[in-house]
């Protein structure tokens, strides 16, 4: 076989990869439209009236692993604390701090040791303390005081402190609407199927003026770093988990938002602390556990913007979330291999597990094997420059497309993007988003695999600027 027939080849089978993803694109978006006009169909706030003077609402534990965050934590528990739900405890669970998160929470919340019993049916890091509040203001809120463990190890300590049924994992950091709650349980009421878990809609918070704890007004970031992730996330909300919502083939709640059934999560044994990817990595177990049982089951989803994060901003930072990212799906995939292709999962096995395996754990080694390809052919003289531009332009313009797609399905929903000029902003972003920040997001998912294959099991630091300085 000759240069030219094996350049033929490849050719054509980075053509077919290509129209393969443009077609699942197109797809997603014909679902996600379907998803979001029947959940608009069938939104009525005076549901959630009734809901909150309903005495039969399950109760909920939250849960927030918290490491160093002495300089937010009290403000963001307040914030919990005015949550519109009639019957929740909040489990913060401290993981080995080594500042003064601890006693600030302490003093500020007027805490107590508890002495009564709790269970360690999850396997985790020893527990110093557990506190509660001498203060009839703060009975709802639980304190545990642990050995640094891990993201992981934390949120396993609170499922086997907390007392109620349903648990919801949330990033201590994180803002949430105060009917956050009541919108994410919705999918737990009046099932024909056990819901063993539900998500929602995660906003960036960058730049947002927030006071006490909530949203006062909705900004765009004010970085190219953040409006570039901004648009990345109604992609990935809007118009990929909706999609996935409605085949019934969801594999990832986000970790900084997420409820699940307690004796369900328990049953698979909590939170992996062996993977970066935890998150994913629960959701999947949890799902291949209960096709192993031949129990019938669904996984919710809510397409309301019902928390609000803050996003890197420092492109070192970014780099290292995505390298996090990476790794953590190449582990949950590899954990559970045994359903990719296999029919016995049906939309699991069949769709979603090979669907993160081709275009997204091996989208971006595929892309820069493509590079590479087009280098050496450019360095032998065998570049075909019309098939070749022709190429590159209709990848180009089919991402501005999805990407203003997205952007009409957030005007479509929730139009947390009030002005005129926000929305030219994110147009231009989308157009810049393919040259500027696409190859960087490349790079780090290439870091990522190779510090995968070299052993690498950290996170990375985290440094955020903080919520309450968002606007400035």
């Amino acid at each position: 076989m000759n240069l030219n027939q094996i350049s033929e080849i490849l050719s054509w089978l980075f053509l077919v990869y290509g129209i393969i993803i443009c077609s699942g694109y197109i797809f997603s978006a014909i679902f996600s439209f379907f998803e979001i006009r029947d959940y608009k169909r069938k939104y009525n706030l005076k549901d959630e009236v009734a809901l909150l003077q309903s005495t039969s609402l399950p109760s909920i534990s939250i849960l927030a692993p918290a490491f160093n965050e002495e300089a937010n934590i009290v403000e963001n528990i307040r914030s919990l604390l005015t949550i519109n739900y009639p019957s929740y405890e909040i489990v913060i669970i401290n993981d080995g701090s080594k500042d003064e998160t601890l006693n600030r929470l302490i003093k500020s919340f007027h805490l107590v040791e508890d002495d009564a019993l709790h269970y360690n049916f999850i396997p985790t890091k020893e527990i110093k303390k557990v506190y509660k509040s001498k203060s009839k203001s703060f009975k709802n809120l639980k304190i545990i005081d642990k050995e640094n463990g891990g993201k992981a190890d934390a949120l396993n300590t609170g499922i086997n402190v907390c007392k109620h049924g349903i648990i919801c994992s949330i990033d201590v950091d994180c803002v949430l609407e105060s009917d956050a709650l009541l919108k994410l349980i919705k999918p737990f009421l009046n099932n024909k199927k056990k819901v063993i878990a539900s998500g929602g809609v995660i906003r960036i918070a960058n730049s947002c003026i927030i006071e006490d704890g909530k949203v006062i007004e909705v900004k765009l970031p004010n970085k190219f770093v953040a409006r570039a992730q901004v648009i990345e996330y109604f992609r990935a909300f809007l118009m990929g988990r909706m999609a996935w919502s409605r085949m019934d083939g969801l594999l990832l709640i986000s970790g900084a938002f997420g409820m699940f059934d307690k004796n369900t999560v328990m049953e698979a044994g909590g939170y992996n602390t062996n993977t970066v990817g935890e998150d994913m990595e629960l959701l999947v177990r949890m799902r291949k556990m209960m096709r192993a049982r031949n129990e019938a089951y669904t996984v919710g989803f809510i397409p309301d913007p019902l928390c609000w994060t803050e996003v890197p901003q420092d492109w070192k930072v970014l780099h290292r979330q995505r390298n996090r990212w990476t790794r953590g799906t190449a582990e949950t995939l590899w954990l559970h291999k045994a359903m990719i292709f296999n029919p016995e999962y049906k939309v699991l096995g069949m769709l979603s597990t090979p669907y993160w395996l081709f275009f997204e754990w091996l989208a971006p080694l595929i892309e820069f094997i493509g590079i590479i390809f087009f280098i050496v052919l450019l360095c032998l003289g065998q570049i075909e420059w019309l098939f070749a531009l022709s190429f590159f332009l209709v990848s180009y313009c089919f991402g501005i497309l999805y990407s203003v797609t997205a952007l009409l399905f957030e005007e479509y929903s929730f139009q947390q993007y009030k002005k005129t000029n926000y929305i030219y902003k994110l147009i231009i972003t989308a157009c810049l988003e393919p040259v500027l920040y696409h190859p960087f997001i490349l790079w780090a998912c290439l870091k990522g695999n190779i510090d995968l294959f070299r052993g690498r099991k950290s996170w990375g630091i985290m440094n955020r600027t903080g919520l309450r300085n968002a606007a400035k």
